[in-house]
Protein backbone atom coordinates (compact mmCIF):
# COMPACT_ATOMS: atom_id res chain seq x y z
CA UNK A 1 0.00 0.00 0.00
CA UNK A 2 1.42 3.51 -1.53
CA UNK A 3 0.98 6.15 1.59
CA UNK A 4 0.08 9.53 0.33
CA UNK A 5 -0.04 11.29 3.52
CA UNK A 6 2.01 14.93 3.03
CA UNK A 7 5.15 15.38 5.41
CA UNK A 8 4.32 18.09 8.14
CA UNK A 9 4.32 21.74 6.85
CA UNK A 10 4.44 20.58 3.33
CA UNK A 11 1.66 20.72 0.90
CA UNK A 12 1.54 18.73 -2.29
CA UNK A 13 0.68 19.91 -5.99
CA UNK A 14 -3.37 18.09 -6.10
CA UNK A 15 -3.55 19.50 -2.10
CA UNK A 16 -2.69 22.99 -3.68
CA UNK A 17 -5.17 22.55 -6.05
CA UNK A 18 -7.79 21.28 -4.10
CA UNK A 19 -7.62 24.82 -2.07
CA UNK A 20 -7.65 26.81 -4.94
CA UNK A 21 -10.30 25.07 -6.05
CA UNK A 22 -11.84 25.66 -2.82
CA UNK A 23 -10.94 29.39 -2.35
CA UNK A 24 -12.97 29.95 -6.40
CA UNK A 25 -15.82 28.49 -5.28
CA UNK A 26 -16.39 30.85 -1.79
CA UNK A 27 -14.74 34.03 -4.03
CA UNK A 28 -17.69 33.18 -7.03
CA UNK A 29 -20.51 33.02 -3.75
CA UNK A 30 -19.86 36.31 -3.33
CA UNK A 31 -20.53 36.54 0.55
CA UNK A 32 -17.55 37.50 1.60
CA UNK A 33 -16.74 40.98 3.08
CA UNK A 34 -14.39 43.17 0.60
CA UNK A 35 -11.52 42.37 3.55
CA UNK A 36 -11.90 38.21 3.32
CA UNK A 37 -12.01 38.46 -0.14
CA UNK A 38 -9.05 40.39 -0.03
CA UNK A 39 -7.30 37.78 1.97
CA UNK A 40 -8.59 34.63 -0.03
CA UNK A 41 -7.51 36.35 -3.63
CA UNK A 42 -3.87 36.91 -1.77
CA UNK A 43 -4.01 32.93 -0.91
CA UNK A 44 -4.90 31.99 -4.30
CA UNK A 45 -2.71 34.17 -5.97
CA UNK A 46 0.30 32.38 -3.83
CA UNK A 47 -0.90 29.09 -4.15
CA UNK A 48 -0.90 29.33 -8.11
CA UNK A 49 2.05 31.15 -8.34
CA UNK A 50 3.34 27.97 -6.47
CA UNK A 51 1.60 25.55 -8.94
CA UNK A 52 2.71 27.02 -11.65
CA UNK A 53 6.47 26.53 -10.27
CA UNK A 54 5.37 22.82 -9.83
CA UNK A 55 4.09 22.40 -13.31
CA UNK A 56 7.10 24.42 -14.96
CA UNK A 57 9.43 22.16 -12.78
CA UNK A 58 8.00 19.31 -14.43
CA UNK A 59 7.38 19.88 -17.69
CA UNK A 60 11.71 20.73 -17.97
CA UNK A 61 12.08 16.91 -16.74
CA UNK A 62 9.50 15.40 -19.50
CA UNK A 63 11.76 13.99 -22.00
CA UNK A 64 10.86 11.73 -24.72
CA UNK A 65 12.76 8.34 -25.14
CA UNK A 66 13.27 7.10 -28.87
CA UNK A 67 14.25 4.38 -30.30
CA UNK A 68 16.99 4.59 -32.40
CA UNK A 69 18.10 2.19 -35.54
CA UNK A 70 20.24 0.85 -33.27
CA UNK A 71 17.41 0.02 -30.56
CA UNK A 72 20.34 2.61 -28.44
CA UNK A 73 17.21 5.12 -26.48
CA UNK A 74 18.22 8.68 -26.45
CA UNK A 75 16.67 11.68 -24.50
CA UNK A 76 15.02 14.18 -26.45
CA UNK A 77 14.00 17.31 -24.58
CA UNK A 78 9.68 17.66 -24.56
CA UNK A 79 8.03 19.47 -26.73
CA UNK A 80 4.01 20.23 -26.65
CA UNK A 81 4.29 21.20 -29.88
CA UNK A 82 2.49 18.38 -32.59
CA UNK A 83 4.59 17.36 -35.38
CA UNK A 84 2.64 16.97 -38.81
Amino acid sequence: MVDNKEPAGEKTFESNLNRLKELVSVLEEGNLSLEESLKFFEEGIRIYRECNEVLNKAEQKITLLLSEDNDVAREVPFSIEEEE
